[in-house]
Order: structure tokens, then C-alpha cells, then sequence
């Protein structure tokens, strides 16, 4: 396999980015350095996907010699494993070491049977360096659960006798993302942990029905301390055992499939729990085995472990990790967490980032080992499932991150627009709304960068944790525990609040990216916050839950704001806004207006809070009659129904230009209230509102047309006619005149001879004379003429 060439060339970001010129070296460098150790990969292990299947040789494995478990411990004196297969024996199969510090281990068959188990316990014993004795969890255990008497975990051996079985396939890939991002632990409506098996029955309907078509799972990955939602994994290749067992799980996945709904997972592959006992922190004795040593190797803020992402066996087990889930659980993507702490040595900690350039590509600010993983992550991923998903958690704004590898990007197909969830809360406790600048709303939300797909949310999780507010809780207030019934006091807190949520979430769903992302039960403004069981609450489940009974009963108003939100996705999933480039806007800071053009409709937004406007002049690139499709302000969103009328009479299309636009339509938009208006450009459309169709307008005109022609060809034979006439007359009066000459030369010889007859008298007969065409009496000649 030869070695791959330099590149030296321009690399298509910087194509498509002049500013980035300056930093063209500095992207091929990174891709060259991605070839590279891609090509090394594949010259000593076959394939990247080769590579990437640790798991068929590390672990915990049936062969027919007997179970063989590997692992990687090179600062370990000895290694064994044990556990109730021989009643916790310690040193009774002990491995062997090879020259990189891999451990095998073999324990044969008993009477041509396995000596392990399904479903046994079992944890590794090492002889440390000091000659310590420690217990580890086998780092690629699949499955852990945790000892109800120590409180610590052991890897539990899982070989069911039927292998779970898959019944439905991966579904097709998806147009645009809406994701339901979830928590499993605390989806259920009771205060207890929820079961995978409880989240399939009882959750993902609601998902469905809610127009939702991906799951994001968090807090999947084995974690010993539940109220990190997650986040401080300590067992990577294992689901979490609180929720139940790995075929649980892929029922959930099978069962979502079905129903046409990508799963993803929350992967955490920035940083790794300090958890010595239960996780792989200090696996073998050592403080730099999968993590940097020292200062380098931890988070000072997250209190973990980061990873060495440059050392050949951290990226066998991480894009291991990848293709397990992809291959054992179906996943159909992954949501990458922490990408900003990747990407730099500095983590973003006590960094403001300006955005400028210079911030991004400095070789001593990146970690460009964590960078060339990534690619190779996306790599891997896109390899082993073309349609798959990858989204990044960036805050940090580095561009190229959702750019194809081979252009000089990192990879992924999305990156979360993290600066809208900040912008609206900001807004809300800081500003108030007669003081909202619509330019800077208009800004925040369509900041992104040029051929990098985002993915827009209203809120993140994090404001659902005690400490922080959900938009729900900071718009309703105290009200949101007193006033939420239609039998309670309709305030004008509660009035604003429903308003408001609802507009937000529309703008931030059509403006906001090429994705869009809520969290369970932000959907419907559940009220609380999330509060995990801990010592500080009495280990109470209470606030660790979801109230679904809310967001179902027809007397309280989140059911009505879950109404819209589902009415919303429906709605998107039928005009496909989210897949749309083409967009346009204009802003009225005055009156608080902003209209937003994208695909095939156009979008009203007035956020001033009393000020409603009448005959308001709307452009639209549109040359058709509009018709008002859906706004927030509808009874059956719990709104005051001021727009009825806009529902049901379409407004005409003035073609006269506006704003920038061709064409403009007159409007009335109330206050606190958002509007999807829809152009009138299918014939089914118009016939529903009496608007005659394209056809019959073709055919109107087309007839007009002949109609003109006709009429243009009969004035043509008239003018031809009258001509005629006019030459025959002309002609006529000439030989009238020649008769008149002629009668006169007559009369006078007559004369004449009556005179030389001496007395005989001749009578003349009345002469008429009529000219051939036209005829009239002023055409004729009469004797009396004739005798003068």
C-alpha cells in the first residue's frame, strides 16, 4: 500500500471561504496528517473497520478451546480473572503478557462445556507494580450491574441462550432532522428509574405522535453515578443495567425503527469518570494508561480524565466503541459530546472565543490528535452506514467542523447551534420585551456558517437542572404551579407566556438551523426543573420524572402548547422548510415585525407585546393569492382566534414591488403572534377557496387571446373593405364626370341642330345617374344638372 501524496492544492473550504486563505496550510496540514495515520492504520491492521473491531478479540469471549479474555495493561505484573463461574478464586487463571502489554487469558471448557455462564459476575484481579492487588471491571465488559451490598459494580457475562432478534430494518434515511432528545432513567411519569421496556410501550408512541423522527438517547454508556446524566462513563461498551438488559435496549432501537425513527446515542468521548473501582481510571496502576499523565490528563472543571487521543490502543478502543453500537445496538448515529474540549488543549476553559481565525488554527492551541480522531470517527461511522448521523457539540464556532473530510472539514453532518438556547434565556431574564432588538434576534438565529448543517433548539437540557429555568418556568413564573387550568385565573402572565412560548419555538425552528432538537417535555413547558436523587433530597425520585399526564389533559394549557408543538413538526414534515436554502428576511424594529421567507412559504413573526396591525403590507417573492396555514394565535393552540378570517379568505396578490420583494399582500398580525402563510400555487389549493385553477386561468387567457385575434383579423378585412370603396368611388366620380362632359357636348349640339330645324321641339328624359358603391343622393346626378 504506497504512502499517501502531500496534498498541495487549495482546499475546497478555503474555495468556498477566501477569509480562510490565509489558513490553507494549516487545513492541509490537518487532512495530510489524517491520510497519514490512516494509511499507518491500514497498513497494520488491514482496514480502518478492521481496526475498528476490537471488540471481536478484547473482552470477554467463547472460542472453542474455552472462554479467552484480552486486555490491554501494560503497566500490570499479572493479570486473572474470576467471579462466581469459580466462586471468586482470584488467581486461579492467570494470563500471559505480550511485547505491547496485551494480557490473555484462557480458561478451557469443563466436560465440553463453557466455564462461564449468561449472566455471571465477574471482575479482573491485577498485580500493580508496588505489587498491589486491585479489582477491575474488564475495560470492554458489555454489561455491568452494580452489587447492592458494596454499592460497586461487576461485569456480568452476557451470553443469552437466543440472541435477541431483529425484526425490522434501518429505517431509510431521513430528509430533515426533528430529534426528541430523551432521558430513559427519568421518562417515566412515576418517581422511579423508567425501564427500557416502560420507555418502548409507553414513550416512544408519543414521540411518533408528537411528529419527532430521532431519538437522542442520553445516558446509555455505564455510569456509576446517576445524577451526572451521564456524562462521567465509566464502562463504554456497556448499556447502562439500571434501565435493564442489553436486549431491552434493542427492542427499544427495533421498536423505534419500526416506526420510521432514527436512535442516536449520546456519545462522551471527551473525557472519562475519575471512578477507579467501577471504571478504567487507573486501570493498570498507571495515570497515563488511556488518558494524558498529570495536569494534561484531567478536566479541572468536569473532575475527569481525558483522553490521549494520539496512543494507538486509545484509538482501537474509541473507534472500537463506535462500531459496537453501530453494529451490536443498530444506532444510527451519534451525538458527540464535549467537541470544544477536543478540540483544544486549553478545553475552553477560561476562554472567550472572539472568532477570529487565529483562535482555531494555532498549533499551539488545538490538540491535533483529538482532531485527527474525529476524522477518522466520521470516517469510520460514514463507512460503516452511509446514512448515518453525526452531530457536534461545539461552542467554540471552529470552522470546517461540519465540512466533508475530503474539502478540509472534520466529518460531521450537523453541529448544534448552541448560541440560540443562550440568546433566549438572556433575553428573557435580562430584557424586556418592549426592549427585544428584532435585527439581533434575526442575527443570533441565522449566524452560522455557509454550507454547515446546525441543528436549532429553543433550550438545552442543562436549563432543566436545578439551579437554571426552562423557557416554560421563566415565562409562567410561580404561575406555572397555580395558574395552568382554563378553571384558574387567565392572567396576562399566563396569557404572555403561552403566547410567547409558542412563537419562540416557531422561529427558532424555521430560522434557527437545517435540524431542530427539543428535550423531553419541553415540548408541552414542563413545569419543575430535574433534580436527581442524591443525599441532598433525601434520594427522592420526585423531581426526576416526567408528568405526560400534563401534557394530555385537555383543562390545562400545556396540553395546548404540546398541541402546537406537534402541529408544528407535522406541519414541516409536509413543506419541508428545514431542507430549504432559499431564504429571505425583513426586519421592523419599530413595530417588532420580522417576515421570513424559506422554501415554499412565508413567516410572520410580531413580538411587540400590545401592538397589533392592520393592512400591514407583507413582500413576498410569491406572484399568488396567500392563505394563513396555521399561526399561533388559533383556539386550538389555546390563542384568541384573531386570524380566523385570514384561514378561510385568501389575500389578494398585489405585484407591485415591497421591501425588496416583487410582490406584497396586506395583512393584519396581531400582537405576541407568528403566522405560516402559504402562496396559492397548486390547483387543488385554489379550488378549496374558489380561486379559479392555473388551468382555467390558461384557458381564460388563451381564449382572450383568440378573442383578440379574431377581432384584430375582422378590423384588418374592414380596413381592406372601406379602402376598396374608397378607391371605387374615386374611380366612379371620374367617369361621372366624363358623363356630365359628354351629356353637356350632347345638349349643345341638340341645340344647335333644333335651331337650324327652325322650331322643333325636343324633350330630354330624366337622367339618374347612381355610383356603383355607396350609393347615396349625394351621389347622384339629376337632369336639372344635366340641363345646366
Amino acid at each position: 500500500m504506497s504512502q499517501p501524496q502531500p496534498v498541495r492544492q487549495k482546499m475546497q473550504v478555503v474555495i468556498d471561504d477566501s477569509s480562510l486563505e490565509h489558513f490553507n496550510s494549516c487545513i492541509q496540514s490537518r487532512y495530510e496528517r489524517y491520510l497519514s495515520k490512516k494509511h499507518e492504520i491500514e497498513v497494520a491492521e488491514g482496514t480502518l473497520a478492521q481496526f475498528a473491531s476490537g471488540f471481536d478479540s478484547f473482552g470477554i469471549h467463547k472460542t472453542p478451546a474455552g472462554i479467552i479474555y484480552k486486555e490491554w495493561a501494560p503497566e500490570a505484573t499479572s493479570l486473572c480473572l474470576f467471579g462466581e463461574f469459580n466462586n471468586w478464586q482470584r488467581n486461579q487463571y492467570v494470563g500471559k503478557r505480550d511485547q505491547y502489554g496485551v494480557w490473555t487469558v484462557l480458561i478451557p471448557n469443563e466436560n465440553n462445556r463453557c466455564a462461564i455462564t449468561h449472566q455471571q459476575k465477574l471482575k479482573a484481579g491485577l498485580t500493580l507494580r508496588d505489587g498491589k492487588c486491585v479489582d477491575r471491571i474488564p475495560a470492554w465488559a458489555t454489561y455491568c450491574v452494580q452489587n447492592k451490598e458494596t454499592r460497586l459494580y461487576d461485569a456480568v457475562f452476557w451470553d443469552p441462550p437466543e440472541p435477541y432478534e431483529w425484526l425490522h430494518p434501518r429505517p431509510s434515511a431521513l430528509r430533515a432532522l426533528k430529534i426528541y432528545e430523551t432521558h430513559v432513567g427519568m421518562s417515566s411519569e412515576h418517581g422511579v428509574v423508567n425501564t427500557y421496556n416502560d420507555f418502548t410501550i409507553n414513550v416512544i408512541p408519543k414521540i411518533a405522535e408528537t411528529g419527532y423522527n430521532a431519538i437522542q438517547l442520553m445516558a446509555i454508556m455505564e455510569h456509576s453515578y446517576y445524577a451526572s446524566f451521564g456524562y462521567h462513563v465509566t464502562n463504554f461498551f456497556a448499556v447502562s443495567s439500571r434501565y435493564g438488559t442489553p436486549d431491552d435496549l434493542k427492542r427499544l432501537i427495533d421498536t423505534a425503527h419500526s416506526l420510521g425513527i432514527y436512535v442516536f446515542l449520546d456519545l462522551i468521548h471527551s473525557h472519562s469518570s475519575t471512578n477507579v473501582l467501577d471504571g478504567i481510571n487507573q486501570f493498570d496502576g498507571s495515570d497515563h494508561h488511556y488518558f494524558h499523565a498529570g495536569k494534561k490528563g484531567r478536566h479541572e472543571l468536569w473532575d475527569s480524565r481525558l483522553f490521549n487521543y494520539g496512543h494507538w490502543e486509545v484509538l482501537r478502543f474509541l473507534l472500537s466503541n463506535l462500531r459496537w453500537y453501530m453494529d451490536e445496538y443498530r444506532f444510527d448515529g451519534f451525538r458527540f459530546d464535549g467537541v470544544t474540549s477536543m478540540l483544544y488543549k486549553h478545553h475552553g476553559i477560561k476562554y472567550c472565543f472572539s472568532g477570529q481565525y487565529h483562535e482555531y488554527f494555532n498549533e499551539n492551541v488545538v490538540d491535533t490528535d483529538a482532531h485527527i480522531y474525529l476524522m477518522l470517527a466520521n470516517d469510520l461511522i460514514h463507512q460503516l452506514n452511509p446514512n448515518a448521523i453525526t452531530i457536534a457539540e461545539d461552542v467554540s464556532g471552529m470552522p470546517t467542523l461540519g465540512r466533508p473530510i475530503p474539502d478540509g472539514g472534520f466529518g460531521f453532518d450537523y453541529r448544534l447551534n448552541m448560541s440560540v438556547p443562550d440568546k433566549w434565556i438572556k433575553l428573557l431574564k435580562e430584557v424586556k420585551d418592549d426592549n427585544w432588538i428584532m435585527g439581533d434576534l434575526v442575527y443570533t438565529l441565522t449566524n452560522r456558517r455557509w454550507n454547515e448543517k446546525c441543528i436549532a433548539y429553543a433550550e438545552s437540557h442543562d436549563q432543566s437542572i436545578v439551579g437554571d429555568n426552562t423557557i416554560a418556568m421563566k415565562l409562567f413564573g410561580p404561575e406555572i404551579y397555580s395558574n395552568m387550568s382554563r378553571n384558574s385565573a387567565y392572567t396576562p402572565v399566563i396569557d404572555r407566556g403561552i403566547a410567547l412560548h409558542k412563537v419562540i419555538r416557531l422561529i427558532t425552528h424555521v430560522m434557527g438551523g437545517e435540524g431542530y432538537l427539543n428535550f423531553m417535555g419541553n415540548e408541552f413547558g414542563h413545569p419543575e426543573w430535574v433534580d436527581f436523587p442524591r443525599e441532598g433530597n433525601g434520594w427522592s425520585h420526585h423531581y426526576c420524572r416526567r408528568q405526560w399526564h400534563l401534557r394530555d389533559d385537555t383543562n390545562l394549557y400545556y396540553h395546548y402548547l404540546w398541541q402546537f408543538d406537534r402541529a408544528m413538526n407535522l406541519l414541516e414534515e409536509e413543506t419541508h422548510w428545514l431542507n430549504s436554502k432559499d431564504q429571505y428576511f425583513n426586519v421592523h424594529e419599530k413595530d417588532k415585525i420580522i417576515v421570513f421567507e424559506r422554501g415554499n412559504r412565508l413567516f410572520v413573526f410580531n413580538f411587540h407585546p400590545s401592538k397589533s396591525l392592520e393592512h400591514y403590507r407583507v413582500g413576498t417573492k410569491f406572484p399568488y393569492e396567500h392563505i394563513i396555514e396555521m399561526d399561533t394565535d388559533e383556539r386550538r393552540f389555546y390563542g384568541h382566534g384573531r386570524l380566523q378570517h385570514g384561514h378561510e379568505n385568501p389575500f389578494p396578490i398585489m405585484k407591485t414591488p415591497w421591501n425588496g420583494r416583487p410582490n406584497y399582500i396586506q395583512m393584519y398580525i396581531p400582537s405576541r403572534t407568528a403566522i405560516v402563510v402559504k402562496p396559492l400555487i397548486n390547483d387543488e389549493d385554489r379550488k378549496k377557496y374558489g380561486l379559479p385553477t392555473f388551468e382555467e386561468i390558461e384557458k381564460e387567457l388563451t381564449l382572450t387571446k383568440e378573442g383578440e385575434e379574431e377581432e384584430k383579423v375582422e378590423e384588418t378585412k374592414y380596413e381592406t373593405l372601406v379602402t376598396a370603396k374608397v378607391e371605387v368611388m374615386i374611380l366612379n366620380e371620374k367617369e361621372i364626370e366624363e358623363m356630365k362632359k359628354e351629356e353637356i357636348q350632347e345638349i349643345a349640339e341638340g341645340e344647335m341642330k333644333a335651331e337650324a330645324a327652325e322650331e322643333n321641339v325636343v324633350t330630354v328624359e330624366k337622367v339618374e345617374v347612381i355610383a356603383d358603391v355607396g350609393g347615396t343622393e349625394e351621389n347622384a346626378v339629376s337632369d336639372e344638372n344635366a340641363k345646366e
